[in-house]
C-alpha cells in the first residue's frame, strides 16, 4: 500500500490497513513492447452527456451505430487509461489522470498504482498529451504540490503556450472556462516548481519515444510512438476518442473537440495510418484496458480490442 497525503486524506488512517484488499482486480493491465514494460492504469471513468460527444452528427445514422454497441442513455462513460511505459531506466507516465476535483467515477489512479505496486515516487517522466482535465488534473495532490515528486513533466510546446495565454478563458466558451483556469494554474504550478519542459512536434522526448503533434482536440495535442527492438505501440490520447462512432465515422465531428474540423483531419490520418501498419494503439478512453488495433471496415475503421 502506498501511503501519500492525499491517501490519508481520502482514506483516514484506520481505513487503510483494509484499503490493500479493496483494489479491483481491472486496475491495470500489462503488455509488452520489446524491452519496455506497458501498463495501463485505469483512473476510473467519466460520466458526459451525450450531446457533448455527439455535436453536430446526424441523429439517426449516429443512434443504430450506437445501438450496435449496446450503448443507450443520455449519457457516455468513457474508462480513463493512463499508460505507464518502464523500462529499466526510466519509469514514464503518460498523462496524470483526474486528482480528486473533477469527476466522482475519475481520479483513481492510486489505486491502481497500488495494485501495480508502483509508487508515484519512481515515476521519472510525466508526458502529456494535452492539458484537459482529466488528464492533467492530477500532476497536483492536495497540498498544490507535485503528485509525482520526482518527475519532469513534459508538454507540448504549442499546449502549454495556449493554455498559459490570458485570452483562452475567455475565448475557449462558457463551458469549458473551468478547463482553462484548471490548466494554467496547474501549470503554472508545475513551473513554478521547476519540473515543467517542453518539446515540440517530432521530437525524441526520450529514448524509444517520439512526439508528434495530431491537433483538434487541443490546438498542440500530442500524440507518442513508442519503439523497442522492432516493435511498436501509440499512445493516441484523446485523437481517437471512443470505440464507436471515432472508428465507424472518422469524417464526423465530435463534440468533445475544441475545433471539431481539425479533429477530423487528425482522427482520420491517424486511423489510416494504424490500420495500414498494422500498428498497436492505447486509447485513453477506449474500453480498459485500452490496448488493440484500429481495422478498416467499410467507409470506417473498427478497433479490435487486444
Amino acid at each position: 500500500m502506498i501511503v501519500t497525503r492525499r491517501r490519508l486524506l481520502q482514506t483516514g488512517g484506520a481505513a487503510l490497513a483494509a484499503a490493500g484488499g479493496m483494489v479491483p482486480v481491472w486496475a491495470h493491465a500489462s503488455t509488452q513492447v520489446g524491452a519496455m514494460q506497458i501498463d495501463t492504469l485505469s483512473d476510473g471513468n467519466l460520466v458526459l452527456p451525450r450531446n457533448f460527444i455527439l455535436g453536430a452528427v446526424p441523429e439517426e445514422e449516429a443512434a443504430a451505430i450506437l445501438d450496435s454497441f449496446d450503448i443507450a442513455g443520455d449519457s457516455f462513460t468513457p474508462d480513463c487509461n493512463l499508460t505507464l511505459m518502464r523500462d529499466g531506466t526510466n519509469t514514464v507516465i503518460f498523462d496524470a489522470g483526474s486528482g480528486p476535483n473533477f469527476m466522482p467515477s475519475a481520479g483513481k489512479l492510486l489505486d491502481a498504482m497500488d495494485a501495480l505496486g508502483v509508487d508515484p515516487a519512481e515515476v521519472t517522466h510525466v508526458l502529456f498529451t494535452h492539458a484537459h482535465p482529466d488528464h492533467l488534473w492530477g500532476a497536483l495532490d492536495d497540498f498544490d504540490e507535485p503528485f509525482f515528486m520526482n518527475a519532469a513533466h513534459l508538454i507540448g510546446a504549442e499546449e502549454l503556450a495556449y493554455w498559459m495565454d490570458p485570452e483562452t478563458v475567455n475565448t475557449i466558451g462558457t463551458e469549458r472556462q473551468a478547463f482553462a483556469a484548471g490548466a494554467s494554474r496547474i501549470l503554472a504550478t508545475l513551473d513554478d516548481y521547476g519540473v515543467l519542459e517542453t518539446f515540440d512536434d517530432g521530437a525524441e522526448v526520450l529514448p524509444g519515444i517520439t512526439a508528434r503533434q495530431f491537433g483538434g482536440h487541443t490546438p498542440g495535442h500530442m500524440v507518442f510512438d513508442l519503439n523497442s527492438e522492432g516493435a511498436g505501440l501509440t499512445v493516441v490520447g484523446d485523437v481517437i476518442g471512443n470505440h464507436h462512432l471515432a472508428f465507424a465515422r472518422p469524417g464526423w465531428p465530435s463534440g468533445s473537440d475544441q475545433d471539431p474540423e481539425a479533429g477530423i483531419v487528425s482522427r482520420s490520418a491517424l486511423l489510416a495510418e494504424l490500420a495500414e501498419s498494422g500498428r498497436s494503439l492505447i486509447g485513453y478512453h477506449l474500453p480498459f484496458p485500452g490496448i488493440g488495433t484500429a481495422v478498416a471496415d467499410g467507409d470506417g475503421y473498427r478497433f479490435v480490442a487486444a
